[in-house]
C-alpha cells in the first residue's frame, strides 16, 4: 500500500523535545531560587507541568490534543488545520496526568494526586491575589515532587539527573528516600492504633464485624488480602495497568487484566491506607490480576443483560 497523503513537521506546541528543553528552562530558574521561597515552588510547577506533556507527547503527540473539533488533532497529527489563523490547543493538565497515569505503570495515583495539587496552586498564584505558594517548605514536598521527576524522566528515556544536574539529583534521590520512610512510618503508627482498637473491642463486637467482613471482602468487589491490624478479610483495589488479555474456550472469554494497588480497606476494624508506596510497606503493593469470563455472545452484545451469571475475579495470582 501507496501512502499518498503524509504529514507535515508537527508545530513545536506538539513536540515532546521542545517540551522537553522547556522544562529544563524552568529547572534551571527553579534551582537558582532558594528552597524555601515562593519563587522556587512557582518555577517548579511549571517544570513539572511541562515534563508531563513532554512525557505525553513523547508517547503520541495527539494524546495532547484537545478534541474539540478536528483542527488540533490533524495539527498534532502533522496534518493542515482546516481552518485559517489556527493556534493550537491542548487538553488541560488534570487530563494530561490522568493519560499518564494509565500509560505510565510507575505514575501512580498517589503521584497523580500530588502533582495536580501541585501544579493547581499555578492557577491561584498567577490568576487571584491568593499566594498558594507562600510558606510551602520545600522539604514538604521535594519528595513526591522528585519522585513524580524521575519517573515521567525514565518514561522518556532520561533520568534525574539530565534535568537538574548531577549534585542536584544526589540530593534529590535522599529526598525522595526520606519521604518514603516518613509515610512507612506513618502507615505502621496507624497500624498499630487499629490494631489496638480492635483488641479494645468486646468479643460480640469482634464477632460481629468479622461476619461482616466475611461478606464484604469478595472478589468481585476487590482483591481480598488479610488486614495488618486485626487479620480480617479485606480488600485491596487498583487501577488497570496495561492491555487486557484475553482467551476463548468452549464459547467462553476469559478476560485477565493485571493492576496496580492503590486502596486498602478493612471494613472489620475500619483501617484505610492510599497509595502505592504505603501500601508496599505492608506487603500489601504487589500487582494482582483480575478475572472475569463471558459467554461469547453476550461479550459481543453489550447491551444484551440475559447472561448475568459471571463474577469478576480479583484473586488470581500475578
Amino acid at each position: 500500500m501507496k501512502q499518498v497523503i503524509k504529514p507535515e513537521a508537527l508545530a513545536e506546541a506538539w513536540v515532546a523535545e521542545a517540551l522537553y528543553n522547556k522544562a529544563i528552562r524552568y529547572a534551571e530558574k527553579m534551582s537558582a531560587s532558594g528552597s524555601e521561597t515562593w519563587d522556587h515552588a512557582l518555577w517548579s510547577g511549571l517544570c513539572l507541568e511541562l515534563l508531563a506533556r513532554a512525557a505525553l507527547a513523547n508517547i503520541a503527540p495527539v494524546l495532547l490534543a484537545e478534541s474539540n473539533g478536528h483542527n488540533n488533532l490533524l495539527s498534532a497529527l502533522g496534518f493542515p488545520a482546516m481552518e485559517p489563523k489556527f493556534s493550537p490547543k491542548s487538553v488541560t493538565t488534570a487530563v494530561v496526568l490522568r493519560r499518564l497515569r494509565h500509560l505510565i505503570p510507575d505514575f501512580d495515583t498517589e503521584l497523580e494526586a500530588f502533582c495536580v495539587t501541585h501544579v493547581g496552586r499555578r492557577n491561584a498564584e498567577l490568576h487571584s491575589g491568593e499566594l498558594p505558594y507562600d510558606g510551602i517548605h520545600g522539604s514538604r514536598w521535594h519528595g513526591q515532587y522528585f519522585r513524580s521527576c524521575r519517573v515521567l524522566l525514565a518514561s522518556m528515556g532520561y533520568e534525574l539527573a539530565d534535568l537538574i544536574g548531577k549534585d542536584a539529583a544526589a540530593i534529590a534521590d535522599k529526598e525522595i528516600e526520606a519521604a518514603a520512610d516518613e509515610a512507612a512510618k506513618a502507615v505502621l503508627v496507624d497500624i498499630e492504633t487499629f490494631a489496638g482498637k480492635w483488641a479494645e473491642l468486646g468479643d460480640a463486637e469482634r464477632t460481629s464485624r468479622t461476619s461482616h467482613a466475611n461478606v464484604w471482602a469478595v472478589r468481585s468487589a476487590g482483591h481480598c488480602v488479610t488486614c495488618p491490624a486485626c487479620g480480617n478479610p479485606a480488600l485491596v483495589n487498583g487501577e488497570p495497568i496495561g492491555a487486557a488479555q484475553q482467551t476463548l474456550q468452549d464459547d467462553v472469554i476469559t478476560e485477565r487484566q493485571e493492576h496496580l494497588p492503590h486502596w486498602f480497606e478493612c471494613v472489620a476494624c475500619g483501617l484505610k491506607i492510599t497509595g502505592l508506596s504505603r501500601l508496599q510497606v505492608v506487603n500489601l503493593g504487589d500487582r494482582y490480576t483480575s478475572t472475569q469470563t463471558y459467554e461469547a455472545a453476550e461479550y459481543y452484545r453489550p447491551d444484551d443483560d440475559q447472561y448475568a451469571d459471571y463474577e469478576d475475579d480479583n484473586n488470581e495470582p500475578f
